[in-house]
């Protein structure tokens, strides 16, 4: 395909496209003349893997460089995984400027709770400083306690992360889909496990606190069937 229908195949604009290329982000087309070349299935994927990235994943082209250049160097399946994530934590990890210092103690005291191994440097660790560190800035310094709630939680959701970048506990995938299902599961697994929590947020305080008619929008008035005739009458009688 030319590269008019590869941006109609995609949804990204043709200039938006060059650019990619131009920044290594999508391999070249086929050349069939001087100024034409012909693109296939596997500008597609990467493609929209790119847009991923940056619409979904938030990172910048930069860091979309930076992931790819990395996975291009992999020779050797169980290395390139870990290396391949390794790399895409750095690249999606905010790390803070400056450190907190009881922040830091909080977190090297829960890594040692938790039997878990980490290096100093590490982009996951740092950034768990600088929250830990924030939390006690606006006055929560109880707020480390939640961390080995999270941990409990976190263990199978990173068993769960690896089986689907390897396609079970005993399974490999081609490499290029095992690198990346691991930018996907990485990129886009923290943003759907963002949201999976507010939504399970919400639904726990409905348990807890009830369903209150001043529920918003749509939603509220939806689930308010179950409430009886009363909580629609009150609902209606509103000016």
């Amino acid at each position: 395909m030319r590269i008019a229908e590869l941006g109609r195949r995609t949804g990204v604009p043709v200039p938006t496209i060059k650019y990619y290329l131009r920044e290594g982000l999508l391999p070249p087309g086929e050349r069939t003349s001087p100024n034409q070349a012909r693109y296939g299935e596997e500008h597609v994927r990467r493609l929209r893997l790119v847009r991923a990235m940056v619409d979904v994943g938030g990172l910048s082209i930069a860091a979309v460089g930076e992931v790819f250049a990395a996975l291009a160097d992999q020779d050797q399946e169980e290395r390139g995984l870990v290396r391949a994530l390794s790399t895409v934590e750095v690249a999606v990890t905010p790390v803070p400027e400056h450190e907190d210092a009881e922040a830091a103690a909080q977190a090297r005291a829960f890594l040692e709770r938790q039997g878990w191994r980490s290096d100093e440097d590490e982009p996951a660790l740092r950034a768990l400083v600088g929250v830990l560190g924030t939390a006690r800035e606006v006055g929560h310094d109880r707020f480390w306690e939640l961390l080995d709630g999270y941990a409990r939680l976190c263990g199978p959701l990173a068993e769960a992360d690896l089986d689907y970048a390897t396609d079970g506990p005993g399974g490999w995938l081609e490499r290029e889909e095992a690198l990346e299902r691991v930018v996907v599961g990485t990129v886009l697994g923290d943003a759907a496990l963002a949201a999976v929590r507010r939504l399970a947020r919400k639904q726990a305080a409905r348990r807890r606190f009830g369903n209150p008619r001043a529920d918003c929008g749509t939603e509220g008035s939806a689930e308010g069937g179950s409430e009886g005739p009363a909580a629609d009458g009150a609902t209606a009688e509103r000016p």
